[in-house]
């Protein structure tokens, strides 16, 4: 006989496809494995803190009545499956606060259109995961709620800004999570935590109802087991929002269905710049091993240039920290949020901001308004976005030539908590490869490709140009079923 435990283990190692197969089927209910879940959050998140909140009244609740649905007739394609989403998406009902204490206590009137859409298809919202304040960071050290923690190893971080959700679902604390992705910030957690981190291009899911950081390079992608699931949940969110002029009134591809297509002579660029002193030696033996088994799989490899990578960091921390300086100016403690008074209006914003902002957003805000201001507009800013123009031309052209790119994810596995909190340049190399796909609007996915000798995951990053999300989950997927680095899981 199975013991109770045994049964929510075996629950909770499932993702999105096995949860749908099992309900379908009958082997249990939409409240059962929700429950195990929540139970799964309850027994491990004390060492985690992958989770600011948990939903369980209104989870089970939405759980029960997916049940009754199913037994009706109802086979929407994620009906009764429990899913977690990062804090900076607006959750209607649900306390937001994008890792920040200037929001604690905010509860939005309004769901993001994402949420709104994985609720259509009847997910379950099982809460919120933990953030790098604002999204402002690699490492989800930056939340004002504290840092989350790696599964693979309690001492170490989990990757940012998305890693609570990274690490939740790493843990088997819930099948899926959303994530959002500014420069990198669902495929580097993904890396750090062994799962499948997928960002779609610039416009292809909405951003209405997204707290923003820099609007310019946000996109909202999913955490995922596996590289189905990833492709199913794009599936899912993916579409034109007339609350975003950014999407693109494109058509939805059937994703799924590019999965099983056989990668014989997809063309695979091996950038000359992405394998460069200072990656891990682990790091750069698995990546060039997943290569070799690309090719193993038909894939032609073709090395390519990109000859301003090494512009991408500058630009990009140009570009994000003025955006932020912008969108950051709403938290003034007037409409919601903090509100600390002062003896003026003016001194009421900086009381606010003070407190209520942590010391890596204030550094972005710093830097952003700097860089915006005037006398220093066209010196900073402005060339950035003319050298941003010159990176994604590096990518059209590559993209002439091949059809995805493979590189590292990140240049180490992860790091110890505090490594590098008080070294900024040394926390923003970690972006180093992923920063440039934000930059040209590209799309992206992270998949688990090898362990270092600690036993920690190891990332690879395909990258494909705007649209071309069918072709690197194409890849994807068929390195992943070739290998079987997505069954290991931590042990907590």
């Amino acid at each position: 006989m199975i013991g109770c435990r045994d049964a929510t283990k075996q629950l909770t190692s499932m993702g999105v496809a096995d949860a749908r197969a099992g309900l379908a089927a009958g082997q249990f209910t939409s409240v059962d494995l929700t429950q195990a879940f929540l139970q799964r959050i309850e027994r491990v998140d004390g060492s985690l803190h992958a989770f600011l909140r948990t939903t369980p009244t209104t989870a089970l609740a939405a759980a029960a009545e997916a049940d009754r649905a199913r037994a009706d007739g109802d086979n929407r394609p994620l009906l009764g499956v429990p899913l977690a989403i990062k804090d900076v998406l607006m959750t209607k009902g649900i306390e937001t606060t994008a890792g920040s204490r200037i929001l604690e206590g905010f509860v939005p009137p309004y769901s993001a259109t994402a949420v709104e859409k994985l609720e259509a298809a009847g997910a379950i919202l099982l809460g919120k995961t933990n953030t790098d304040e604002f999204a402002m960071g690699s490492s989800t050290e930056n939340s004002g709620y504290g840092p989350t923690r790696n599964p693979w190893d309690l001492e170490r971080v989990p990757g940012g800004s998305s890693g609570g959700s990274a690490a939740a679902v790493a843990a088997d604390e819930a099948p899926a999570a959303l994530g959002t992705d500014t420069g990198g910030s669902v495929r580097q957690p993904a890396a750090l935590c062994g799962v499948v981190g997928l960002k779609p291009s610039y416009g292809r899911v909405s951003r209405y109802g997204l707290i923003a950081y820099g609007s310019s390079l946000d996109q909202i992608g999913p955490i995922t087991k596996t590289v189905a699931d990833a492709a199913l949940l794009l599936e899912v969110m993916a579409g034109a929002d007339q609350r975003d002029s950014t999407t693109m009134p494109v058509d939805v591809p059937n994703f799924s269905a590019a999965l099983n297509r056989d990668i014989a002579g997809l063309r695979v660029g091996i950038p000359h710049e992405y394998f460069v002193e200072g990656i891990q030696a682990e790091v750069e033996e698995s990546v060039r091993s997943a290569i070799e088994q690309l090719a193993d799989l038909g894939a032609e490899i073709v090395p390519i240039h990109l000859p301003n990578t090494e512009l991408a960091l500058p630009v990009y921390y140009l570009v994000v920290t003025a955006e932020a300086s912008a969108n950051l100016a709403r938290f003034d403690g007037i409409r919601y949020g903090l509100s600390v008074d002062g003896e003026t209006i003016f001194d009421h914003f900086r009381q606010t901001r003070g407190a209520g902002f942590g010391p890596e957003v204030k550094r972005r805000i710093m830097l952003g308004t700097y860089a915006l201001s005037a006398g220093f507009y066209d010196a900073y800013y402005l060339k950035a976005q003319q050298v941003r123009t010159l990176i994604k031309q590096d990518f059209d052209s590559a993209f002439a030539e091949v059809d995805v790119i493979v590189s590292p994810t990140s240049p180490t596995t992860a790091f110890r908590i505090g490594e590098k909190v008080d070294d900024p340049l040394a926390m923003i190399l970690t972006d180093i490869f992923t920063t440039s796909a934000n930059l040209a609007g590209l799309c992206g996915i992270s998949i688990p490709c090898g362990f270092d000798a600690g036993g920690l995951p190891i990332g690879l990053q395909l990258l494909g140009p705007s649209l071309g999300e069918e072709k690197i989950l194409q890849a994807a997927y068929a390195y992943e079923q070739s290998t079987e680095w997505r069954l290991r899981r931590p042990e907590l």
